[in-house]
């Protein structure tokens, strides 16, 4: 299969763009597909960056006359070139392909149909916005976003929304399961301040003066900013003042490790929000664009982080950071519960399945305290507890008792089976926690779905997203199609009634 990816980066637009799809092409290359990447030449653009991690790179056309973007939401200025010219380029250099990934605010609707008739392929787009699409799949991994903000737009268009589906390096899951063990160290408070790759208003410089007036003793702080920031000397040359206590990087490859090295985070609410919450990690955020005000909110109304206005760095920064440490377990917990740090198998997995024009096209989804009712009419239901090793029906307060606490557990995992073509909830795959790296499965599905493959894939998936954990499975030996279900699945059989899977190498 034969991708391209539409991206660009630039003083203006920042990295973010190309390096949340730089995840998803090495994960897609790992998978055999040949991917490339068509980018315009600007100042602060990623090209060689992007060919250095192995790709290539079709270089699109330039304008005669650079545009200055008026405000950070001016994103038709994002483009520099009109979107008939830069849809144009694009088809010149590029044939035969199957998929077009495109991460741009500037292009939507009308651009994505001129370039899929053109080159009859299909069309993934990458959003953030709710803009208009004309795509066959669209990712908007926002906090708390749904896929009817979509569905109204476009209703036979396939929606990954919400941090379920968050592109982060596989390694981070690996980082993850060391985060669950992670306190708050008492010899002294580690800080990553990151504002992402630009930083035109220099939040990282303001944010180094505030903390420079701390009283007692300073916070041991990493400082993440990239040479290609306008303001990067600036930066430099404060850490080299302070190196006592502030220790500069201008570059990164395995992030994750670097985050687990650190307490609390300050910094942007772009793609590395997802990357702090999946470790844990409570931040103070600043938001430095328009876009990013819905991500600082939404973090903010979950628990996971608290908001500083840019202009209010001097006299905002230092309480929040205060407020920060002495709320540190529980923004902990909020952060672990917003991303599991699975999302990119799970748009991987939904890439294969819409190149493969697969028509059970599923999920495993984390579920949320909307599920709680569903589930409970599942368990009601007498095919549900017809084979349940618990076989009394729940109380409707007991069920929300015991699915609420479920639900705040870090450790365990509770799945909604759901159908992308349709949206449709299916079932529920549970994964809870015995040990370090053990758990116990348990899977049923909504008895209209009985017989169409839902409970295989199910498993099938569970092997795809947990590959490295040892799962234990209690089957009743009267409850024959789950027998069959646990061994078609390439289960071990223990005794009658019980069946392993060890980690698969």
């Amino acid at each position: 299969m034969k991708v391209v990816i539409r991206a660009d980066a630039s003083i203006h637009i920042g990295s973010g763009h190309i390096m949340r799809c730089l995840v998803l092409a090495e994960a897609l290359k790992e998978l055999g597909y040949t991917v490339s990447f068509t980018s315009r030449p600007q100042q602060g653009n990623l090209i060689e960056f992007v060919r250095n991690k192995g790709f290539k790179v079709y270089e699109l056309v330039t304008p005669t006359q650079w545009q200055t973007p008026q405000n950070s939401a001016d994103y038709a200025a994002w483009l520099q070139v009109p979107w008939q010219k830069d849809a144009e380029s694009l088809i010149q250099q590029v044939e035969n392909i199957d998929l077009l990934i495109v991460d741009h605010y500037s292009l939507n609707a009308d651009w994505e149909l001129f370039v899929k008739n053109k080159l009859t392929c299909k069309v993934f787009a990458i959003d953030d916005l709710v803009r208009k699409h004309q795509a066959d799949l669209i990712l908007d991994q926002t906090l708390l976003r749904e896929p009817h903000e979509y569905k109204a737009i476009n209703p036979n268009t396939i929606v990954l929304a919400g941090c379920d589906f968050s592109l982060l390096k596989h390694n981070f899951i690996t980082y993850r399961e060391k985060a669950l063990e992670s306190t708050m160290s008492s010899s002294g408070i580690n800080v990553l301040v990151s504002m992402g790759g630009i930083d035109q208003p220099n939040a990282t410089l303001q944010t180094l003066q505030a903390l420079s007036k701390a009283n007692g003793k300073k916070p041991s702080v990493t400082v993440l900013l990239s040479a290609k920031a306008p303001n990067y000397q600036s930066v430099k040359n404060f850490s080299l003042q302070h190196s006592s206590w502030v220790n500069h990087i201008g570059f990164v490859e395995n992030m994750a490790e670097l985050m687990l090295s650190h307490h609390v985070a300050i910094g942007a609410p772009g793609g590395t929000s997802w990357e702090r919450a999946c470790l844990g990690i409570p931040s103070v955020i600043i938001p430095l664009a328009d876009n990013q005000q819905t991500i600082s909110a939404n973090l903010v109304q979950v628990g996971a982080a608290i908001s500083v206005n840019v202009a209010n760095i001097s006299s905002d920064l230092l309480p929040a950071y205060q407020t920060m440490i002495n709320e540190w377990a529980a923004m902990r917990i909020a952060n672990l519960s917003v991303c599991d740090g699975l999302g990119l198998l799970r748009v991987t997995e939904s890439i294969n399945a819409l190149c493969s024009n697969a028509t059970n096209l599923m999920t495993l989804r984390r579920a949320n305290k909307t599920d709680i009712k569903q589930v409970f009419d599942w368990q009601l239901l007498p095919e549900t507890r017809k084979h349940a090793l618990t076989p009394e029906l729940p109380t409707w307060e007991g069920h929300q008792k015991w699915m609420n606490t479920k639900l705040q557990s870090i450790s365990d995992y509770f799945y909604i089976i759901e159908s992308l073509l349709k949206n449709n909830c299916i079932g529920v795959l549970r994964l809870d926690k015995l040990s370090a790296g053990k758990y116990v499965i348990s899977i049923f599905i909504d008895p209209q779905y009985f017989g169409q493959g839902f409970a295989k894939e199910a498993l099938a998936y569970v092997d795809r997203m947990h590959p490295n954990i040892t799962i234990k499975a209690t089957v009743l030996e009267e409850n024959i199609a789950s027998q069959k279900l646990f061994t078609a699945a390439h289960y071990q059989r223990l005794t009658d009634d019980t069946f392993i899977r060890h980690p698969i190498s």
